[in-house]
């Protein structure tokens, strides 16, 4: 693990092809895998299943549904980069944080290409709804079932656009630029351009570099 730890810190030069074992035991490396499309379709249906919700069982106004949707996807947005800059780039001064830290996010530093490593795996991912489902609704009740499928799609956003960023060559379209941004955090410096889906954040708090 240290060995492994060192060339992360370094920034050593990422693999362009092959896969990492994480755990001896079959069944927890299976579930620390999956195709991408397995979370995207689990977040956008439970999406559309909590508008539906809001919809046909809140007193909300649809116009009060729509802000709340739209506040959740830009909520995403700086939760995504808070937790790629802070806990996916946790610095690994102990050997726990190391361990942490290369589990969540050092082994897709170095395999990138690795498609079945490009998301939260569904197990985990779906402890993880709940988790935050939970905690929206302490604190905003009812609102949570209108705020929570914006944090989902955005979610769902990243996780396509992280995908098309490692899984194909530069797109001819808008997403080009977002290709270029995460490369640069890949290729050129990791502690740059943290936000995947968007630069927004990475301009607010001056992390971004061409």
């Amino acid at each position: 693990m240290q060995g492994t730890v060192d060339n992360f810190k370094s920034h050593a030069r990422p693999k362009n092809s092959g896969t990492k074992k994480l755990f001896d035991n079959p069944i927890l490396e299976a579930l620390s895998r999956t195709h991408i499309m397995v979370p995207i379709s689990m977040w956008l249906t439970s999406s559309a299943f909590l508008l539906w919700y809001a919809l046909n069982y809140t007193d909300y106004s649809t116009g009060r549904i729509i802000a709340l949707f739209f506040t959740g996807l830009f909520v995403f947005t700086l939760f995504e980069y808070i937790l790629h800059r802070y806990l996916y780039h946790l610095e690994p001064t102990t050997p726990q944080r190391a361990k942490i830290q290369y589990t969540f996010h050092g082994v897709h530093h170095e395999y990138p290409k690795d498609k079945t490593r490009l998301a939260m795996p569904p197990a985990l991912a779906i402890i993880m709804w709940f988790v935050f489902f939970g905690l929206f609704f302490l604190i905003m009740g009812e609102s949570s079932y209108a705020f929570f499928p914006g944090f989902l799609v955005g979610y769902s956003g990243y996780l396509s656009v992280h995908f098309i960023v490692h899984a194909y060559p530069p797109p001819k379209n808008f997403f080009k630029q977002l290709w270029v941004n995460h490369s640069v955090h890949h290729y050129k410096n990791p502690d740059s351009n943290f936000g995947v889906s968007s630069p927004f954040w990475d301009y607010i708090f001056r992390s971004y570099q061409k």
